[in-house]
């Protein structure tokens, strides 16, 4: 079963010799053990979760290192590094300090104002950043502001979570598991910017304005009389490097302009991503040693573990058989496969991690679209609403909830389980049901899309 070979390490070794079946039952009970230790964060790493799966995979023999090397998604990790790499010189600019310092100036003291259009510049980074480091940069700078204007920042830390996971919906390069599906799938930057983005730009809107509206209501967007714009005005958020930044931004530019034309280039976006990065760094005339020390090292080795251990998955047929039973439900309704792949991907990737989730499940249309060929399309793109959208669920949805709720947390100003819930969880049910309801009319009804039978 997919070219599966004699089994060799531990188990063989040990007289062990398994049938496909047994080693099928192997991988999905290593798979099981990685998610439960990656659901269990609070006493382990995910990066070592991810590294202990692969290692028994590799150790027991359930699946050879050169088919485990194989099952590393490169594409997906050389665009991680690329654009950590990229973003690193950006923040070092100060590109986020100015950009700070223009919305001000807009805004004024308006709280309103300044949860709106925080929310759509935070929305808008993360389309093209990742939106973990987006939340990283903005969030102790809403915090500051808020604190400055005696706002609550919770509310408004919420607000830039919410709005980073439905920005990094709209693109390939904004949220992890799009970078997964777009390599998995073979699917360019424009495929999202045509199939998921006008989408998630409606969730977005309606998503803010609920959030907006329950923060009115709660009396958070009531600002005191005695604030003064000019204590706005005081506030430093960092030194600016003009040079640098000048040489950051354009490489920033032209690496999202080849991501837009790279299908016509036949170049994929880690390549992409790895050249421009490299460019930056020869440009830029800072030490490499300097810069590599800024690459989330740990976050890439956790995607080549988790690659290994799905993938063996695959080696043994498990999405194979995943995948038939999928089809049983849908029979030849694409609609039905619609709601089943956006309303599951986004209930579970609310409740756990959802780039492991991703992960398999793209496996698993990869061998649905073997059977049912174009029709397949309609699924990717539900799983991609789904999975981003479905972050917002809870705070432990996706990384970057976790990663602003640390932020806020070290502020004084902690981000409970049940507080996300009562700001976060309305405003995902909403936007969720919003992009996958607007989905479904548009490419079932109005286009009357069936498979092929």
């Amino acid at each position: 079963m997919h070219g599966m070979e004699h089994a060799s390490g531990l188990l063989h070794a040990l007289g062990f010799d398994l049938t496909v079946e047994q080693l099928r039952w192997f991988a999905v009970a290593i798979f099981v053990g990685v998610y439960a230790m990656i659901m269990l964060e609070k006493y382990f790493h995910r990066t070592v979760a991810a590294m202990l799966g692969a290692a028994i995979i590799l150790v027991l023999g359930i699946m050879p290192p050169d088919k485990a090397w194989a099952a590393i998604d490169f594409n997906t990790i050389f665009l991680l590094f690329g654009m950590m790499n990229i973003v690193t010189l950006l923040v070092w600019s100060g590109f986020f300090n100015v950009l700070t310092k223009w919305v001000l100036r807009y805004t004024g003291i308006n709280p309103i104002k300044i949860m709106i259009v925080f929310a759509v510049v935070t929305a808008v980074l993360s389309a093209f950043l990742d939106n973990v480091t987006t939340v990283l940069f903005i969030t102790p700078i809403i915090i500051k502001i808020t604190e400055v204007l005696e706002l609550n920042p919770i509310p408004y830390v919420i607000s830039i979570i919410l709005a980073s996971n439905m920005g990094g919906t709209t693109t390939l390069i904004g949220d992890p598991p799009n970078i997964i599906i777009g390599s998995i799938a073979g699917k360019h930057f424009m495929d999202f910017i045509i199939n998921v983005a006008p989408f998630a730009t409606i969730a977005f809107i309606v998503g803010q304005a609920l959030n907006v509206f329950q923060v009115k209501v709660e009396g958070h967007l009531d600002i005191s009389d005695q604030i003064d714009l000019e204590e706005l005005e005081k506030l430093e958020f960092g030194d600016v490097k003009p040079k640098l930044m000048y040489k950051a931004v354009t490489i920033f530019i032209l690496t999202i302009l080849l991501f837009f034309i790279g299908h016509i280039i036949h170049i994929e976006p880690g390549i992409i991503a790895l050249f421009m990065a490299t460019i930056l760094m020869l440009w830029s005339g800072i030490s490499p040693v300097q810069i590599l020390e800024k690459v989330e090292w740990a976050t890439l080795i956790f995607f080549m573990g988790l690659f290994i251990v799905v993938g063996s998955l695959e080696y043994t047929g498990v999405f194979e058989i995943v995948a038939n039973w999928l089809l049983g439900i849908m029979g030849n309704d694409i609609g039905k496969g619609i709601w089943i792949v956006g309303g599951f991907s986004a209930l579970i990737s609310g409740i756990v991690d959802n780039i492991p989730f991703t992960m398999s499940m793209a496996l698993v249309l990869k061998d649905i679209a073997h059977v049912i060929g174009p029709a397949s399309d309609h699924l990717w793109w539900a799983l991609s609403l789904g999975a981003c959208l479905g972050g917002n669920f809870t705070l432990i949805g996706a990384s970057a909830n976790i990663v602003a709720a640390d932020i806020s947390t070290r502020h004084g100003h902690p981000i409970t389980f049940m507080t996300f819930l009562k700001y976060g969880t309305p405003v995902a049910m909403i936007s969720t049901f919003t992009a996958l309801i607007i989905y479904y009319l548009v490419h079932i009804i109005m286009l009357k899309t069936h498979i092929g039978v």
